[in-house]
C-alpha cells in the first residue's frame, strides 16, 4: 500500500515529535468522533515496529472533562500515550498524573485529517527554537499589554510565573502538549487581569469567530461577555461550571508559521501572529483554578507589550 499524506503525518508525529525509541510502548486514545486518525496513528506505530494499543472511549462533552477512571490509570504504563479526540484532554488530571510519571503525552483535541497534514508539516526543529527563545522573555517580563484594533485593550500580570514552550518536540520524560503544535504561553496571576479583549479569530466550543466576542476583564474574571449568537452560546457553556470558569487562565502567542486559522482551536491558537486568551482551568500550567473546562479564544492582528516593549506589532511576531 501506498504511504499516504496522512500516514507521513502520523509518522513525523510518533518517529519525530515524540521521538519514540525501539522499545517504547505507545497507547492511542481515540473517541468514536476521530477513530479514523487514532487508527492511523496506531497502525503507524505498529509500522514503525513499536508495541501499540489503541482505545477507544465516548467522546466527553466539554475540553478538559476527564477520561473514564480505568484509562486515566492505565495511561500510566505507557512511555507514549496519543490522544486524538473531539474534546481536549490536555488540561486533566488523567494526563497530569501520567505526565508526572514521567509519560510523554501529546494530545490532539479536535483534529482532522487536513489540520493534521497542514500542521505537521512545519519545520519543528525552527518552531522549536523560536518558542523556547519567546519562553524566556515570557519569563523575565512582569506585564503583558495587548491590543488590537478590534478594541481590545487588556493587561495581565504574568510575574514570576513559569512559562511554557508547547515546541512540538516532546522527547523528555513527562514532557506533553498539543500535536500540530507551537506556542508560548503562561497563566497570568489570578485576579489580576483587567481591560477588554475581543475574539475575532476562533474560540474553543464556538468555532470560527462569525460576529467578535467582547469579553470585558476584570481582576481576573471575565465579567461581561457581548457579542451574537456566538457570546451567547458561550455564556451558556460557561455558565454550567461556575464562576471558576470565568477565570482569564491563560495568555499564549502562536509560532507555528505553517499555520492558519480552520475554526479547529488546536491549530488556530497555533497561527503564527495571533495570540490567544482562555478562560477556564489553569491548573496545567501553574495556575490555582482547577475546573473541568479551558476554552482558547483568538485574537488576530494584536500589538503586544512585554513591561512597556512591543513584542508583536499588528500580528507581525518580532521574535523570530
Amino acid at each position: 500500500m501506498a504511504v499516504t499524506k496522512l500516514d507521513k503525518a502520523c509518522i513525523t508525529a510518533i518517529r519525530d515529535c515524540m521521538g519514540t525509541k525501539p522499545k517504547e510502548k505507545i497507547l492511542v486514545i481515540t473517541d468514536e468522533v476521530k477513530k479514523d486518525i487514532g487508527s492511523a496513528l496506531h497502525i503507524n506505530a505498529l509500522k514503525l515496529g513499536h508495541e501499540s494499543v489503541l482505545v477507544e472511549i465516548k467522546a466527553r462533552e466539554m475540553h478538559g472533562e476527564e477520561p473514564p477512571k480505568v484509562i486515566a490509570e492505565f495511561m500510566k504504563n505507557f512511555d507514549v500515550v496519543l490522544v486524538p479526540t473531539q474534546k481536549s484532554m490536555t488540561h486533566t488530571n488523567a494526563r497530569r498524573n501520567a505526565s508526572a510519571l514521567g509519560v510523554r503525552v501529546a494530545t490532539f483535541p479536535g483534529i482532522t485529517e487536513e489540520v493534521m497534514i497542514k500542521g505537521l508539516s512545519a519545520d519543528y526543529k525552527k518552531i522549536a527554537a523560536r518558542t523556547i527563545k519567546l519562553k524566556k522573555v515570557f519569563e523575565s517580563t512582569k506585564i503583558v499589554r495587548v491590543t488590537a484594533p478590534n478594541g481590545t485593550d487588556i493587561t495581565m500580570d504574568i510575574s514570576g510565573r513559569t512559562a511554557f514552550a508547547s515546541k512540538g518536540l516532546f522527547h523528555k520524560k513527562g514532557e506533553s502538549g498539543n500535536l500540530p503544535t507551537g506556542e508560548t504561553f503562561a497563566a497570568p496571576i489570578e485576579g489580576k487581569s483587567d481591560g477588554i479583549f475581543v475574539v475575532d479569530g476562533s474560540m474553543s466550543g464556538v468555532g470560527i469567530i462569525e460576529e467578535p466576542i467582547k469579553i470585558e476583564v476584570i481582576k481576573g474574571y471575565a465579567e461581561k461577555i457581548s457579542g451574537g449568537k456566538q457570546a451567547k452560546n458561550l455564556i451558556s457553556i460557561l455558565d454550567k461550571y461556575g464562576r471558576k470558569a470565568r477565570n482569564i487562565a491563560e495568555f499564549g502567542v502562536g509560532t507555528n508559521d505553517k499555520a492558519k486559522l480552520t475554526g479547529e482551536l488546536l491549530l488556530d491558537e497555533k497561527v503564527m501572529g495571533t495570540i490567544h486568551i482562555a478562560l477556564g482551568d489553569n491548573k496545567s500550567m501553574g495556575g490555582k483554578v482547577n475546573v473541568p473546562i479551558h476554552l482558547d479564544g483568538v485574537i488576530k492582528k494584536p500589538t503586544v507589550y512585554f513591561d512597556g516593549k512591543v513584542i508583536m506589532k499588528s500580528g507581525k511576531l518580532l521574535i523570530v
